[in-house]
């Protein structure tokens, strides 16, 4: 395999809280030496699963360093796993989060395993760098196969974006965006100076020690479902755009921000590989529509006037491929205060919205059916340009949405 290096996931490197996590409860009895297998299965399959972060000086770039063993965290928990909402959960992966991961020694995924009378209930903690959530669910999935089916994953070589023109035809940066990269880029270069990976990681560690996110779980089952989804059919709108309304009119906000799953459009992914595959847009809402379902007609068609135009669709990825790769690495910590760089600053402040922290944002998995995962949920990253996220996963019918909020 080719080495990996770091180009559009650059932008989850220096960034504080890059993690989310997905747990799921498992139709089979708990067994240490299963789960240590599978384990094992899983990283013989996944390359990124025994990836460390490696750096060469002279380019000044990062990659993924593949080493010979796994290097995920396996942590079994004594107590009895009561479901979901069983507090402990997230009592773990705060606990996972609350410091900065060290990439050099230490790898991109954490594994919390508890025993569930005759399920096995477990909590997957990710480095953004590791994958997105879809790529998360994936692994989850297959862990999942592997553990309670026998089914064996295949052997996948990672494939990244790993230049502009991997990106598809007519994604191109134009006008003011351009502009301001541009000028941002000219404005780091006259700088002459770099964020080190160690300093970004000393401020992390501090940051995440003060960053107080609070999560909490809807779980809607499988007939309340039902008649939402029946009644996004009747109105010609999908679930994600009467969740996005649904949001706009209750948190009285006029942006979101959400994901879109790439994998289709570009030629480089490996159906199963590891890494980042997906976009990011705003979608601004400005009706004043009370009714949640009419709010989520306007909200479809703003959707799909973006998801129609390569150009807004692939913006994110586009200012990502033609920034300078020290300027991406500073504009988190230089918005956040740990690093003096003005073009940092306009670009992490201004641009990405780390100065006033106050985005809003829906990522959803989609939904599945499983016979080896009994329930799941989604636990989305919250960025600190982030005010509120709802990570939305729905499995064998019924939905569990996790909001990720800072006070």
């Amino acid at each position: 395999m080719k080495i990996q290096y770091l180009f559009t996931e650059r932008a989850h490197l220096m960034c504080p809280n890059m993690y989310f996590g997905i747990a799921a409860c498992l139709n089979a009895a708990y067994d240490n030496n299963k789960i240590k297998s599978t384990i094992e299965s899983l990283s013989d399959a996944h390359p990124f699963l025994k990836a460390l972060l490696g750096y060469e000086k002279n380019t000044n770039q990062y990659f993924y360093n593949i080493t010979d063993t796994n290097q995920i965290t396996w942590i079994p928990i004594e107590q009895e796993w009561n479901g979901l909402e069983d507090p402990d959960i997230m009592k773990q992966y705060q606990k996972a989060t609350r410091n900065d991961w060290n990439l050099f020694t230490e790898g991109m995924l954490k594994m919390y395993t508890w025993k569930a009378k005759e399920q096995v209930g477990v909590l997957f903690v990710f480095h953004h760098l590791l994958a997105d959530g879809r790529g998360g669910l994936g692994l989850v999935k297959e862990f999942s196969e592997l553990y309670v089916n026998g089914k064996k994953p295949l052997y996948v070589e990672e494939s990244l974006i790993q230049q502009n023109s991997d990106l598809p035809k007519s994604s191109e940066l134009k006008g003011i965006s351009k502009w301001l990269i541009w000028r941002s880029n000219k404005k780091w270069r006259k700088e002459q100076h770099l964020l080190s990976y160690e300093d970004y990681h000393t401020f992390a560690d501090v940051f995440l020690k003060k960053d107080l996110v609070i999560h909490t779980i809807q779980i809607l089952p499988e007939n309340e479902l039902s008649s939402i989804q029946k009644k996004c059919h009747q109105n010609k709108v999908s679930i994600n755009d009467y969740l996005m309304a649904k949001m706009y009119l209750e948190e009285h906000i006029n942006k979101i921000i959400i994901a879109s799953d790439i994998r289709k459009q570009l030629p480089c992914y490996q159906d199963g590989a590891l890494g980042n595959y997906s976009t990011a847009f705003s979608v601004n809402y400005k009706g004043k529509r009370k009714d949640v379902f009419e709010a989520a007609k306007k909200v479809h068609s703003l959707v799909q006037r973006v998801l129609e135009n390569n150009s807004s669709l692939y913006l994110t990825l586009a200012c990502y491929g033609i920034m300078e790769p020290g300027l991406l690495d500073a504009a988190a910590v230089s918005a956040l205060g740990g690093f003096h760089s003005e073009a940092g600053a306009f670009v992490g402040g201004i641009m990405f919205g780390y100065q006033k922290r106050s985005g809003y944002s829906i990522t959803n998995l989609g939904k599945i059916s499983s016979t080896a995962i009994g329930q799941a949920m989604f636990i989305p990253p919250a960025s600190p340009a982030i005010k509120k996220i709802q990570g939305v996963l729905t499995v064998n019918g019924t939905m569990t949405i996790c909001s990720s909020e800072r006070e």
